[in-house]
């Protein structure tokens, strides 16, 4: 027996693919005799001598489908070894007439108003699983309308990149030396600003706002649900976690308080039924990535209060609506959403940590905001799986069960809280496009459909606590300076600044890894008033090695309206972690914590090719020449700042560290510069001359804030 055929078809209607195969195709010769998931076809063995087939099988053809992943899949099967008469037309007839029948489809969400109809009515006759599970979580109303409200925000600004919706602008007659934009609006202009920084987005914003406001600095948060409120939970390890220790931002005691669980080993595995037995992978076992389960609402409660304690406000249930930049601040113009009252506010910097939807975000970088994006979905589950199903101790980091399923390659992951908790996500990497912009709904749809195929639990019995979702974006960055991070006064941070990691898409221990760096260049920016974009486009986290990973991300792409084979990428993804099982553990540790050299890339690329000559070919099919070309710029790119690296690094840092007070005394935009650089050669860790440093600036916290406003008058 051979298989012939394996072929992805996008639809869940399993009933409908099977009826079509068994009254309508007409494969134009052999009799068809119908089985319950499809045909066989039976065909003549013998039309003249060169056709004769030696074996005693039968020769016909056998033709199902089946169903997983709310996707179909189809097979043909050839009894004999060697090919039937008409055989190739045969299957010709067949991918044509299911191409045809079958094509992608992206179904979008429906209009509805809220006002008049609750969002459980307007979304049943959708996404009817979606509907009855959110109605049995707290808050679920509220939150399955936000989950509408953020897929609609990031679908308009896909559809609309040339012309984002414009939020930010500046006044011709205050601004030089950047592009002028004026506001309809001309707020009047205070001579000193109310606050030195003003956040708006209180997740990820809130970590970096109470760092600078330890740091002595009048700090204001703005955002737009409760303060508290997360759609999404985070993990994290002990070695990463610790950064947020020697920044003085916690205790050891107090980080103890926030771990909801902590695992003894993470999984990595990806289905591989239908792949080369050379290619299947061992799991691939990473006890120390993402092994912390936070109690993300208890560890923003937690910031919350040390925001405030360190002089620093938040307005929460309020959105950002404009920032109005002129010479000496910016002015912001917010709605109090309970209220519904306007109101504006002042500061001397806007950050940015509105994530993906950020509408400030599109306006700086116009049509190419993103170059890729992880739809997320998932939720938290108290209890109710049954006893065997998962052992709490240990965690899922990135697993498949399934091969493509229309048109994604969708992955779990799985991490255990406190108690009986397990937070569960399903998500796939996925090509911005204007036709196809990726949909949470959908994702959810299969969530509740799928998660018994996962681990089997009866949904029923499951007691949902809250929902997590989001859209966590990814940039192609070809260089340092590719993206736009920043506008005059302005600053963008977290999954805005598309910061995260390429293959496990975390924003938050992205922040986390580099948060000593970019809070330390932002404190050097506005003790200097470096706050015109060309300074502030300096302050980023950038890493070569990092950049040069996008590919991996580009290779879990199904480009949109194209046809894979269904195993494809799965075959990828075990070549890869294949490799990384058959290394020592702190290899994969490093890789997934973008902690790896250009010897270690190059060493397990070779590798790689090596095992898998096919994987050049499948990469050059998925990214084209455009993104290949883009790619060894990144390669060169890497290559050379590894070369700098070598020479620079011996001595460089403790030169600057020599030459601080001089260059911040004569040429402090220079020392920003030669800061970011020094940063950017040691990829995220630094040299103790920086952790003395900060520490200098903490103890003259007190002295700041109370000089701030008097700094913000001269300026």
């Amino acid at each position: 027996m051979r298989e012939l055929l394996y072929i992805e078809i996008p639809t869940p209607d399993k009933a409908t693919v099977c009826n079509w195969l068994q009254a309508e195709f007409e494969p134009g010769t052999g009799e068809k005799e119908l089985t319950s998931e499809g045909f066989r076809l039976r065909v003549s063995k013998t039309t003249n001598k060169q056709e004769r087939v030696p074996e005693k099988l039968p020769a016909e053809l056998s033709v199902f489908v089946w169903s997983v992943q709310r996707t179909t899949y189809l097979k043909v099967f050839r009894w004999a070894e060697k090919p039937l008469p008409g055989e190739p037309q045969i299957l010709l007839r067949l991918m044509t007439g299911i191409r045809n029948r079958f094509p992608h489809h992206y179904p979008e969400p429906p209009a509805i108003d809220c006002a008049d109809v609750s969002i459980f009515t307007s979304l049943a006759p959708y996404y009817p699983l979606t509907v009855k599970y959110f109605q049995k979580m707290p808050n679920g109303e509220y939150d399955l309308a936000r989950v509408y409200w953020w897929e609609q925000r990031w679908r308009e600004g896909v559809r609309n990149p040339q012309k984002p919706r414009q939020v930010v602008f500046s006044h011709p007659e205050d601004i030089r030396g950047q592009g002028s934009i004026s506001s309809p609006l001309s707020p009047p202009v205070s001579s000193s600003p109310q606050f030195d920084l003003i956040y708006v987005g209180g997740a990820l914003g809130v970590i970096h706002a109470t760092v600078m406001a330890k740091l002595g600095y009048r700090v204001l948060l703005i955002e737009r649900l409760p303060f508290g409120r997360m759609n999404r939970e985070w993990n994290i390890s002990r070695d990463e976690i610790q950064s947020l220790i020697n920044l003085g931002l916690f205790t050891s005691a107090e980080v103890e308080s926030i771990i909801g669980r902590e695992y003894k080993d993470g999984f990595n595995k990806f289905f591989d039924a239908y792949i080369d037995d050379k290619l299947k992978a061992p799991v691939l076992h990473t006890p120390t990535v993402l092994n912390l389960g936070l109690d993300s609402e208890k560890l923003l409660r937690l910031l919350g209060q040390k925001l405030r304690t360190f002089g620093g406000e938040i307005w929460d249930e309020t959105e950002f609506i404009q920032a109005d930049v002129n010479i000496s601040q910016v002015v912001i113009n917010v709605k109090d959403l309970p209220n519904q009252i306007n109101k504006q506010v002042s500061g001397r910097l806007l950050v940015d940590a509105m994530g993906t939807a950020s509408p400030i975000a599109w306006q700086l970088n116009g049509g190419r905001a993103f170059d890729s994006v992880c739809p997320t979905v998932g939720a938290v589950i108290e209890r109710g799986f049954e006893t065997g199903v998962w052992d709490s101790q240990y965690g899922d980091v990135l697993n498949s069960h399934g091969d493509i399923s229309r048109g994604r390659q969708l992955i779990w992951e799985l991490f255990p809280g406190a108690n009986e908790e397990l937070t569960i996500y399903l998500f796939h990497y996925h090509e911005v496009n204007r036709e196809n912009p990726g949909s949470l709904l959908e994702m959810y749809e299969d969530f509740f459909s799928i998660l018994p195929e996962y681990r089997r639990c009866d949904l029923d019995k499951l007691v949902w606590k809250k929902p997590t979702f989001g859209y966590i974006p990814g940039h192609f960055s070809v260089g340092s300076s590719d993206r736009t991070v920043a506008f005059d006064r302005l600053i963008a941070i977290g999954d805005a600044a598309s910061l995260q990691s390429p293959l496990v898409f975390t924003g938050f221990g992205s922040l986390v890894r580099n948060l000593e760096r970019l809070t330390t260049l932002l404190d050097t920016a506005l003790k200097h008033d470096l706050l015109s974009f060309q300074h502030l486009n300096r302050i980023r986290a950038f890493q070569s090695n990092v950049s040069v990973t996008w590919l991996f991300s580009k290779g879990m792409m199904v480009p949109t309206g194209k046809f894979l084979p269904p195993q494809r990428i799965n075959a990828m993804l075990n070549t890869f972690f294949g490799l990384l099982a058959s290394e020592p553990t702190e290899v994969a540790d490093n890789f997934i914590k973008d902690r790896f050299d250009w010897f270690t890339f190059n060493r397990l690329a070779l590798k790689a090719a090596r095992k898998n000559p096919a994987l050049l070919l499948w990469i050059w099919q998925l990214a084209g020449l455009k993104d290949l070309l883009r790619w060894l710029g990144n390669y060169f790119d890497f290559s050379r700042h590894t070369l700098i690296r070598a020479l620079l690094r011996g001595w460089f840092p403790s030169f600057l560290s020599r030459k601080q007070s001089w260059f911040e005394q004569h040429h402090p935009a220079l020392w920003l510069r030669l800061l970011a650089i020094s940063y950017a050669l040691s990829t995220g860790t630094h040299s103790q001359y920086l952790k003395q440093e900060l520490g200098d600036r903490r103890q003259d916290s007190g002295v700041r804030r109370q000089d701030s406003g008097v700094r913000s008058q001269e300026m």
